[in-house]
């Protein structure tokens, strides 16, 4: 359990035995199924993390220059990489920091294959078998229209020079039952082509550390579908399963204000900035001492409020939580699970100030792993 009180406010803390429990369970399904799972830094990124990584996985997985280089400087290894678009300016350094490189369409495999060939990666395309049972658009890479890979009817029979491997991502955070039924239609229109691989990327959205996930049926499925394809090395690249329930984000109730009849606890930290996710998606946070609920209770009810943050945003709240009892200002607030997609999507809009990154370790003891200062905003402006 987190001792909060060793920690400055705000600030994400990192849970290092909940992490370690995470990494088992993936490194057991792993090893159970005979499959490779790897880190997608788009939901984790915290590089000083990376030995506790290493000692459960070998290899991550970039979607960027970016990214491609934490991999190969910081964690080690050449990523497995993937980007919807490669830019002349950056290819050749984003294939010295990889293993694997998808092209996201022909074009883009016309354009980079003889180099991609040439650094000794292989190349893979990413294909969409027109099935997702992701509900919120901005989540779902195969709505109407997306930009994310080729459907099989614009696959050549016999597929290009140098091809080794598919690359198909549909879920998000996503049950092993949804993944099954999404196997099915993969399988459907694309299994033609396998016999031509040696490689598939599963992708991401397998939340396989969560407490209700079915880990046997998962384990279950990718035998099968090893027994059925043995040749195929299988790959699956999970961000959030990783940075599951790791950590939580504190926070301090600086004023309460009302207006309406409601009341807003504003706080220290934004959901603009530090929780876009909780914008985006969107989704509640738990809150210890607290249980949200969906409508403002009647008039007069002390203890519920909306919460906001401290950016110009007008948007920057959400609500409403009923507390135990009546908050007051220099009141400690615990937003739990704020690790996973949330440390990589902060930003600095209005220059509010950015909350300390730390990790409590196994005896308990604090580290303060980032600290951020007026300068942090000021260079990115420069």
């Amino acid at each position: 359990m987190i001792n909060y009180n060793q920690f400055p406010n705000p600030c994400y803390i990192l849970d290092e035995a909940k992490l370690r429990d995470n990494l088992s369970v993936i490194a057991n399904v792993a090893k159970t199924a005979d499959v490779e799972i790897i880190l997608a830094f788009k939901a984790f990124a915290l590089w000083k993390t990376f030995p506790i990584f290493k000692e459960y996985i070998c290899y991550t997985t970039a979607s960027s220059l970016n990214e491609a280089r934490l991999s190969y400087e910081e964690f080690g290894t050449k990523a497995h990489t993937y980007s919807p678009a490669y830019v002349d300016e950056e290819i050749d350094a984003m294939l010295r920091c990889s293993s694997h490189i998808t092209f996201n369409s022909l074009s883009q495999y016309k354009l980079y294959f003889k180099r991609a060939i040439a650094a000794e990666v292989s190349c893979g395309l990413r294909v969409n078998p027109e099935y997702s049972e992701v509900e919120t658009e901005i989540y779902n890479p195969c709505a109407p229209g997306t930009r994310f890979g080729l459907t099989h009817d614009q696959l050549p029979v016999f597929l290009p020079r140098g091809i080794d491997g598919f690359h198909c991502h549909t879920l998000c955070e996503s049950s092993s039952y949804e993944f099954e039924r999404t196997l099915k239609h993969i399988e459907e229109k694309f299994s033609s082509w396998f016999d031509q691989l040696k490689w598939i990327n599963l992708g991401g959205g397998h939340l396989m550390t969560r407490d209700d996930y079915d880990r046997k049926h998962l384990i279950k499925v990718l035998k099968g579908f090893k027994s059925r394809y043995p040749h195929l090395h299988v790959i699956l690249e999970p961000g959030s399963a990783f940075a599951w329930q790791v950590g939580d984000l504190t926070a301090r109730v600086v004023d309460i204000v009302e207006n309406s009849g409601i009341k807003t606890a504003v706080m220290n930290v934004s959901f603009s900035c530090h929780m876009p996710d909780c914008l985006e998606m969107p989704y509640h946070p738990v809150i210890d001492g607290a249980s949200h609920v969906d409508v403002l209770p009647s008039q007069g009810d002390e203890n519920t409020y909306r919460l906001g943050g401290n950016s110009c945003l007008s948007g920057d709240y959400m609500g409403y939580w009923t507390f135990d009892a009546p908050l007051q200002v220099g009141q400690v607030l615990v937003l739990k699970d704020m690790i996973h997609y949330t440390t990589v999507k902060t930003n600095m809009f209005n220059g509010v100030s950015h909350p300390t990154i730390a990790i409590q370790h196994l005896d308990g003891s604090p580290e303060i792993l980032r600290q951020f200062s007026y300068f942090d905003y000021k260079d990115r402006m420069d």
